[in-house]
């Protein structure tokens, strides 16, 4: 008897750290496709939105399309400035062109600032619209030890769940 092959879920794990701009220097700052008015942004070829790109990376690796540099690499000048929406959208696309269906995805945001606690259910819903897909959004901090305790920048881990799509 011939069984068939299992189409197993498949994860990805995926990181993204930013340094915080200077502060006066204008830079917005844009984190889970959000807006942070008031807040100084963080420095990158695109928006520096660390919570999308991490999901971006997580999605790539899961389905086995690289990460987020070899898709969304700074020597692309399409990609400067580019919203974490519409690169989450895009890798998104691309995930679900190679034969896959998102799951979920999973982000966590490690800083001290800014503080979300009053946007975690608005930032799910942002990255959720731009993936397609459910996106459960947290943060936490490292209790001001590190980079990330200094105020220096921020970090985002995020898991994905990808599935091959059957024909």
């Amino acid at each position: 008897m011939t069984h068939a092959p299992a189409l197993l879920p498949r994860t990805g794990i995926g990181t993204d750290v930013h340094a915080f701009a200077p502060a006066g220097s204008g830079t917005p700052m844009r984190l889970a496709c959000l807006d942070w008015p008031g807040q100084t942004g963080l420095e990158g070829h695109s928006d520096g939105d660390v919570v999308a790109h991490a999901c971006c990376d997580a999605l790539f690796s899961a389905a086995g399309l690289g990460d987020l540099g070899s898709n969304f690499g700074t020597a692309e000048p399409r990609w400067k400035g580019a919203a974490g929406a519409v690169l989450l959208a895009e890798a998104a696309r691309r995930v679900r062109a190679a034969g896959f269906e998102i799951g979920n995805v999973a982000v966590q945001l490690v800083g001290a600032r800014p503080r979300v606690a009053g946007r975690v259910e608005e930032a799910s819903q942002a990255l959720s619209q731009a993936a397609g897909a459910a996106v459960s959004f947290s943060a936490t901090t490292t209790d001001h030890l590190g980079f990330l305790g200094r105020e220096e920048g921020l970090l985002a881990v995020a898991t994905a769940l990808v599935y091959p799509v059957q024909d």
